[in-house]
């Protein structure tokens, strides 16, 4: 299990060659994991599946969109522990030929099945969950991105793997679950700064349903949240958009640092982590990125 999850490639990067206000910049190098599949979304998955194993299922049934990596992960997982998968597309229209993700999530053992967008919603909807635990009993069900409390605990480890007392800490939002793991593990003079990526996105209530479906008290989660600051300007357009802009600005980091970045999550965090630190509010501090992966679908976007 072990060998599967390790994340001792994930290095700690200083950018000693970008200087903003006198702060130090480092990223930690999710991305650098697993050669198919990087990132946060190995860590939402690890006690997920021990939890399957506990509960003597013999697979995970998961859920997610064409170009879903949180999928792949699964099938990948899944394929190394010879544990069966099943992925709940989105989207009847589709195929296992539709993009290279798709593909690959059936090369590596993948049962999918494509469902139109209307019942795709009823992902969380309890009647419906139901039915599908009638249909695959054996299966262990591992909600949207791995978003729920294992998902959350797995990903408090980025933290204990981080050997520098920084001041600031800044991550792509997505399902929310990476940045409530984070937030769980910060230090009373920490600061977590999420960037979500959806436009409209209210990423502090998400955040909070969250913390309250595993089973955190309000008083904890209002302490929990005194650590957070949340800027919701850097979508681009919105889940999945891009713009000119962006795209140039993904090839000027990777040609200045060699860090490649994705242009639904992480390039719109780092570039909204350099605006921020522009605006001279966070001077003389150390800065951790998080780099969640998610380059694997990157082109096909």
């Amino acid at each position: 299990m072990d060998y599967i999850f390790d994340t001792s490639k994930s290095i700690l990067q200083e950018l000693k060659t970008l200087q903003i206000n006198g702060n130090q910049i480092f990223v930690k190098r999710d991305d650098l994991i697993h050669e198919h599949v990087s990132g946060n979304k190995w860590r939402k998955l690890k006690y997920n599946i021990l939890q399957a194993q506990a509960n003597n299922k013999t697979g995970i049934l998961t859920f997610g969109g064409a170009f879903s990596n949180h999928l792949l992960a699964t099938a990948s997982a899944c394929k190394a522990l010879n544990f069966k998968s099943i992925g709940i597309v989105r989207g009847d229209e589709l195929t296992k030929n539709s993009n290279k993700t798709l593909t690959n999530c059936t090369e590596f053992g993948m049962d999918l099945h494509f469902i139109n967008r209307d019942l795709y919603k009823q992902k969380t909807n309890y009647d419906y969950l139901n039915e599908l635990k009638t249909l695959y009993p054996d299966f262990y069900f591992v909600p949207e991105g791995g978003s729920n409390y294992y998902g959350m605990i797995g990903c408090q480890e980025i933290i204990k793997e981080i050997n520098l007392d920084f001041n600031h800490m800044f991550v792509a939002l997505g399902t929310t679950c990476t940045s409530c793991g984070i937030l769980l593990s910060l230090k009373e003079n920490q600061k977590l700064h999420v960037i979500p990526v959806l436009k409209g996105f209210d990423a502090l209530t998400e955040m909070k349903k969250l913390f309250l479906q595993a089973l955190f008290d309000e008083e904890t989660i209002v302490e929990l949240m005194t650590k957070l600051e949340h800027h919701d300007n850097y979508h681009f357009g919105g889940y999945g958009k891009k713009t000119s802009e962006l795209v140039t600005f993904i090839a000027e980091i990777n040609h200045k640092y060699g860090i490649p970045l994705d242009q639904v999550y992480t390039a719109k965090a780092f570039y909204g982590m350099l605006n921020e630190l522009k605006k001279q509010r966070i001077q003389n501090k150390k800065i951790v990125f998080i780099h969640t992966g998610g380059l694997q679908g990157n082109s096909e976007h």
